[in-house]
């Protein structure tokens, strides 16, 4: 990559870093900041699923806006949303009012999210398409990894000390952003007209696009990951009473694999093996994770399990991510929409189906998703999608 190329991807991944890191920076407080409102679990699930509706909802507008507005001015108006969301938690004590904000931070994520990956197709090669995702994807992970640990510390200072700080340096980064960050959007291009459209008219839209399979199998990641992830604690807990440092360590364990994998290897593996095989080969791991997931016997050989499932999941996300740009053409900006819905669908069906089936039996949720994943992996295998990628 060119020096531009690199400047602007560093740009962008700072963007989402920051994006992602802030609403991670309130797990670590969420539970007894709802305690001192008078809040539990339930308030704690509907924040998430409230969040992930509303980036569902939007997402596939989003996408549309930024092929016809541009990427920058996307960007900035996302981050300013989660930045906007953070200052309403913040002054807030409401519970609805909370509600309120996290549908401002999901807004803000749908605006962010595909604008940041159109960008991306927008500043690279077909070849190097991989390559940029992987970065914005590592970037991601280091938000995750991060997040809650500066949350923890920030903590000390004031339960609500982190959302205060997160704003602020949403605000930093919106600021950041209109200085430095320049519109990709070809002048030249030639964006399809599109009258506004229901949410759901959307999603039929996708069906009859080339990139649909790979969609699904985002939404189906996205279902499995959040589905493990929303009863790992309660797993480990319950069957090797495992304590919240044991918890805490495993994450931020697989955070920084993710992080490496997808700074390091993604693109040589693409190269090696080209997207389609990839996508096929990592699937069946993710599966084989989850199968082992049904017989593990001890705490050592499930942290060893859920490397390998977050190190699949970490490879499959930026390779899904250059297929359905790659199959998009000149529709990046709806494309990354779409995948971005699709990815907020399984946020929220993948922790609501996974806690029903946990408190039927906490094996269920690794049974469904090794159920799914090995129908995607056979529906990946036969389709030829990826034959129409010039």
């Amino acid at each position: 990559m060119t020096k531009d190329q690199r400047k602007k991807l560093f740009v962008l991944m700072i963007n989402m870093f920051i994006a992602i890191g802030s609403f991670g920076i309130i797990i670590p407080i969420l539970p007894a900041y709802l305690k001192s409102i008078g809040q539990g679990g339930t308030a704690a699930g509907l924040m998430i699923a409230i969040f992930a509706g509303a980036q569902l909802i939007m997402s596939p507008i989003a996408g549309k806006w930024a092929d016809k507005y541009g990427r920058r001015i996307m960007i900035i108006a996302g981050l300013s949303g989660l930045a906007l969301s953070m200052f309403v938690f913040y002054f807030s004590d409401s519970v609805s009012i909370l509600y309120v904000s996290r549908v401002i931070g999901g807004v803000g994520a749908a605006l962010l999210v595909p604008a940041i990956f159109a960008y991306v197709a927008d500043i690279t090669t077909m070849d190097q398409r991989a390559k940029g995702n992987s970065f914005i994807s590592a970037s991601m992970s280091l938000g995750i990894v991060v997040g809650p640990g500066i949350g923890g510390f920030l903590a000390e200072f004031g339960l609500k000390m982190p959302l205060l700080i997160s704003a602020i340096v949403g605000v930093l980064a919106v600021v950041f952003s209109l200085f430095v960050l320049k519109e990709s959007k070809p002048e030249t291009s030639s964006t399809p007209e599109h009258k506004p459209e229901p949410m759901v008219q959307e999603i039929v839209q996708s069906f009859k696009k080339p990139y649909f399979i790979p969609l699904v199998i985002t939404l189906v990641m996205s279902f499995g990951l959040m589905a493990y992830e929303s009863v790992l604690g309660l797993f480990v807990d319950n069957e090797f009473g495992a304590s919240p440092q044991d918890i805490a360590w495993m994450v931020t364990a697989t955070g920084i694999v993710s992080v490496i994998v997808q700074l390091a290897a993604v693109d040589w593996v693409v190269r090696r093996f080209g997207e389609e095989n990839v996508l096929k080969i990592f699937l069946g791991v993710a599966a084989f994770g989850f199968l082992l997931s049904i017989i593990v016997s001890n705490y050592a050989f499930f942290f060893v399990i859920t490397m390998i499932i977050f190190l699949s999941t970490s490879i499959l996300r930026p390779v899904l991510t250059t297929l359905i740009s790659k199959l998009a053409g000149e529709e990046q900006g709806f494309a990354m929409g779409m995948n971005n819905a699709y990815m907020s669908i399984g946020n929220v069906l993948g922790p609501l189906l996974a806690g029903l089936l946990y408190d039927v039996h906490i094996i269920y949720p690794f049974v469904l998703g090794l159920i799914v994943l090995l129908i995607t992996m056979i529906g990946s295998i036969l389709w030829k999608g990826t034959k129409k990628i010039a």
